[in-house]
C-alpha cells in the first residue's frame, strides 16, 4: 500500500485549524469530577447545576467543559479556525451543521461536524480571550555554564500544578487513514512525526497546526491505530519540571490514581505525567514540548513501547489497555469485516507491543 499521504500537505484546506479550543466531557458526578480537575490544576471559570466550565492560566478562552449525564464520556473538541468565511466553507461538508452563535462562555460563532471515526468536532471562530491569571513563574536554575540562582534555595509552593493551557487530544481510530486525511484535508493539519509497523503502515501520527513560519506544538491531536474510536487522553502546560513534580506529589495526597509518569517522551520531548479521572479517562501534565514551524518534514519511526519515552518508567500494560464493552466488542468485529486499516495481525502486534 501506498502511504506517501502521511507525508503531504494540504496548502488549501477547507479551513486552516490555528489553536485546540477546548474539550467537551460529560459525568454523572460534577462535584467529584470538579474536585479532581481542580486538584489537577484547572480553575472553575463558570457552573451551574448542570455544566461546569474550566479555563487554564494563560489568556484564552475556556477549556474544558464538563456536562452532567448518566455517564462519563469524551464528547468531543473544538478547534478555533482562522476566519468566518472558513466556518461557511466547513457548513457545507457532509453531515455538518449550519453556522450557529455559540451561548457559552467567550461566545463566538461555530459549526458543528462529525469526523470519520465518530468524533465531534467543533469549528470555532471568534470567541472572546480571557486575561490571564497570575501563575508561578518557571524556577530559575543553577545550570552547567549559567547560574541564575545565586544565595537563594528552592522552595516552590505545595499546590496543584498550575494549567497554563490545554495542549493536544489523543484519540484513537479503527480507519485511521480515512480519519488522518480528514483533518489533513480539512483542517490543514500535518505530521511531525508517524510511528510505523513493520510493514509501513501506520500506528501513531502526531499532527500539528501548520501555522507557517510561526512555530506550533509538536502535535495538537494526535491519533492512533486503534480497533475502535475512543479517548486516549488530552494533555495540559505547566510551567516547569517542579510544577509536575508538584503536581503529583498534591495528587498523590489527594488519593488520585496515577497513570504513568514520570519521565520525557521522545517524539514531542515533553516532559510528562499521566492521572486517570475517577472514571479511568487519561490527563496529562507536561512542560518543554518540541515547537516546529511548517518548514519541518515529517519524520517516520518504528512504533514500541519502548520508543515512547526517553526516560522514567516503562509504559505500563494498563495504560494502553482498553475498556471493553459489548458495543466496543461488536465494533471491532465490524471493523476487522469493513475497514482496511484494521486486521486480525495488526491487532495482533498491537496487543503484543502495548498489552
Amino acid at each position: 500500500m501506498n502511504y506517501a499521504y502521511l507525508k503531504e500537505r494540504n496548502e488549501q484546506p477547507t479551513a486552516r485549524a490555528i489553536r485546540l479550543a477546548y474539550l467537551n466531557f460529560s459525568s454523572p458526578d460534577l462535584e467529584l469530577a470538579k474536585q479532581f480537575l481542580l486538584d489537577f490544576g484547572l480553575t472553575v471559570l463558570e457552573q451551574n447545576e448542570r455544566e461546569i466550565f474550566f479555563r487554564a492560566k494563560g489568556a484564552s478562552t475556556y477549556c474544558y467543559h464538563l456536562s452532567l449525564a448518566p455517564q462519563a464520556k469524551f464528547l468531543g473538541f473544538a478547534l478555533e479556525v482562522s476566519s468566518e468565511n472558513e466556518l461557511q466553507n466547513l457548513s457545507n461538508l457532509p453531515n455538518a451543521t449550519a453556522v450557529q452563535n455559540s451561548s457559552k462562555p467567550n461566545a463566538g460563532q461555530y459549526v458543528e461536524l462529525t469526523d470519520p471515526a465518530g468524533f465531534t468536532v467543533t469549528a470555532i471562530y471568534g470567541q472572546q480571550f480571557l486575561d490571564a491569571l497570575p501563575y508561578r513563574p518557571a524556577l530559575a536554575m543553577n545550570l552547567d555554564l549559567q547560574a541564575d540562582r545565586i544565595n537563594q534555595t528552592q522552595r516552590p509552593p505545595i499546590v496543584p500544578a498550575e494549567i497554563l493551557r490545554l495542549g493536544h487530544v489523543v484519540l484513537e481510530a479503527a480507519n485511521f487513514e480515512q480519519t488522518f486525511k480528514w483533518y489533513q484535508n480539512n483542517f490543514g493539519l500535518i505530521a511531525s512525526d508517524v510511528q510505523v509497523f513493520a510493514d509501513g503502515s501506520p500506528g501513531v501520527a502526531f499532527l500539528r497546526l501548520n501555522l507557517k513560519d510561526v512555530p506550533a506544538d509538536h502535535h495538537t491531536l494526535a491519533l492512533a491505530q486503534g480497533v475502535f474510536s475512543t479517548y486516549s487522553h488530552s494533555a495540559y502546560e505547566v510551567v516547569d519540571t517542579d510544577a509536575i513534580g508538584m503536581g503529583q506529589r498534591v495528587l498523590r495526597d489527594k488519593g488520585w490514581n496515577h497513570a504513568w509518569g514520570m519521565g520525557r517522551h521522545i517524539l514531542g520531548s515533553q516532559i510528562f505525567d499521566y492521572w486517570n479521572n475517577p472514571w479511568g479517562q487519561k490527563h496529562e501534565h507536561y512542560c518543554d514540548g518540541d515547537l516546529f514551524d511548517a518548514s519541518v518534514e515529517t519524520g517516520i519511526h518504528p512504533i514500541s513501547k519502548k520508543a515512547m519515552a526517553q526516560w522514567g518508567p516503562l509504559m505500563p500494560a494498563s495504560f494502553t489497555k482498553p475498556h471493553l464493552t459489548f458495543t466496543h466488542l461488536s465494533e471491532t468485529v465490524k471493523h476487522l469485516k469493513n475497514t482496511p486499516d484494521l486486521t486480525l495481525k495488526k491487532v495482533y502486534t498491537l496487543a503484543k507491543i502495548f498489552m
